[in-house]
């Protein structure tokens, strides 16, 4: 018969391990027993500090102020993403989370502006959507309104340090018990091979039904234990090493990411309330870390406010993410380059699944098979996403955008890609975060325009188009003469840290 699952050991803390006592302490602490270990001895890698909107539901799921929230992980608000020199040296454009004009049942407001652009009318994409011109003037609010017109989506700038010992916390506070302690052996059923205990330094031994691996890229238990094995990406997305420091903050704090395309690689540019985040996304086989040293140095805003630290990683996912009665959650279930802000969101995702299927009368095989299924679709379009930025651009200036602009790319992408060119369609894959708006800005902003448009777009002739187009540009300006800068908004809302 399987075992009723009743405790729950964590293995590693960091945002992955504490997101994850926090999730499971609100919704299942008062059926299960929650043990986190973790050791002091271990550092905690951060590679990403900014999110994308589904943030907004943990905090509301675990009944988080907004406010306080703000304060103690030192976090700002986050519209967007500017990529800069990505398509071509050069251009900008911004992936932001809120989406351009109107659209018409059948027919989304990028075939309007494909039929005006090929009438000749000068109009920006971007002019249109409400997200990218909060972000250009630096302004935030909260809006109120029922129509669609105004939504500003919106996520977070925070310390990821902070957000882990804020997230502590509230774990510890909900019953979560901490034990502090290297494990140095790992107990398995002789016939199952399921984890039984771990065994600590100390001699402290602790048994569980059901146990999840937060511990990093190491998995310790889904790899070290199991070993599921790891399905390596590197092919279609070569950068294997990121290079961070922290810099001075911004006189004035702009609500989004940078992306700045650089020669080997990318940089990021992450604005908090006491400092910024920097770093350098870049292959080792186009640049050495010396060279990547100097782009990122020679590149920061303000003053570097310690040593670049240097962070190696492989790109793909575990090939199962739930193997016996071990779950993968955070770099032990894989790793993608933080180009589109998915880490967090990956980690919250594991969790929610988890919780949707949770095995509690016992593990059955079924259950592990769907959430393998889902956590591989999962992963498999937010990657094809991050590989659309490196193949869709006309950059020829390296070695590193030659051999990605060349490189094969996964046939459903490739699919996806021509069919955009060619007629302004976009198909919805299950379970893809990223949403039409969001491929349309990415694709658009790089060069991939539609070749043709929707018929619904014939509807009005020139002239009407054109008074249309005005009307919204209109309406999507309105609420920016009355709403605070960004930083304005933080101290009103009282979300700014003393």
């Amino acid at each position: 018969m399987p075992t009723a699952i009743k405790r729950v050991v964590i293995v590693g803390g960091g945002t992955a391990g504490w997101m994850t006592a926090a999730l499971l302490a609100r919704v299942l602490g008062r059926q299960v027993a929650i043990t986190l270990v973790e050791s002091d001895d271990i550092g905690i890698i951060g590679v990403g500090e900014a999110t994308i909107p589904p943030i907004q539901n943990v905090n509301a799921v675990l009944g988080i102020d907004e406010a306080e929230f703000l304060r103690e992980t030192k976090a700002t608000i986050k519209l967007a993403i500017r990529f800069d020199d990505w398509g071509a040296i050069g251009e900008s454009y911004y992936h932001t989370f809120g989406a351009a004009g109107r659209n018409l049942p059948f027919c989304s407001f990028h075939h309007f502006w494909t039929r005006a652009r090929r009438a000749g009318m000068d109009v920006d994409y971007w002019d249109f959507d409400l997200n990218r011109l909060c972000a250009v003037e630096g302004k935030f609010a909260k809006i109120q309104s029922g129509d669609p017109t105004w939504n500003l989506p919106y996520a977070y700038h925070f310390d990821s340090s902070l957000y882990g010992r804020y997230l502590r916390g509230y774990s510890e506070r909900l019953g979560v018990v901490r034990v502090e302690g290297l494990v140095q052996h790992v107990r398995r059923d002789a016939q199952s091979g399921a984890v039984t205990a771990l065994s600590l330094r100390d001699g402290t031994e602790i048994a569980g039904d059901l146990f999840i691996d937060c511990s990093g890229a190491r998995g310790l238990l889904i790899q070290q234990q199991l070993n599921v094995g790891y399905e390596d990406w590197g092919h279609w997305l070569p950068c294997d090493r990121a290079m961070a420091v922290p810099s001075t903050r911004f006189a004035q704090t702009a609500p989004y990411t940078r992306a700045i395309a650089q020669g080997c690689g990318w940089q990021w540019r992450i604005p908090l309330q006491h400092r910024n985040g920097n770093g350098l996304v870049y292959s080792s086989r186009h640049c050495s870390d010396e060279q990547a040293a100097d782009i990122l140095l020679n590149n920061l805003d303000g003053e570097a406010l310690g040593e670049p630290r240097i962070i190696p990683f492989r790109t793909g996912r575990a090939r199962r993410q739930w193997d016996r009665n071990v779950v993968a959650i955070g770099l032990s279930s894989g790793f993608l380059e933080p180009l589109e802000s998915t880490s967090i969101y990956l980690i919250q995702s594991a969790i929610v699944r988890l919780l949707h299927l949770f095995p509690h009368a016992g593990i059955d095989d079924r259950v592990v098979q769907e959430y393998n299924r889902q956590s591989q679709i999962e992963y498999e379009t937010i990657r094809d996403f991050i590989i659309l930025h490196y193949h869709a651009t006309r950059r020829d200036d390296s070695a590193f955008w030659r051999d990605l602009r060349a490189m094969p790319i996964p046939e459903r992408l490739a699919a996806k890609i021509a069919l955009f060119r060619s007629s302004g369609v976009l198909t919805q894959d299950p379970l893809d975060i990223f949403m039409e708006p969001s491929w349309v800005q990415v694709l658009m902003g790089q060069g991939a325009l539609p070749a043709d448009y929707h018929p619904l777009a014939d509807g009005p002739d020139d002239a009407e188009l054109a008074a249309q187009l005005r009307q919204i540009a209109a309406l999507k300006r309105e609420p920016l003469a009355n709403m605070p800068l960004h930083d304005s908004f933080l101290r009103a809302f009282g979300g700014a840290a003393a």
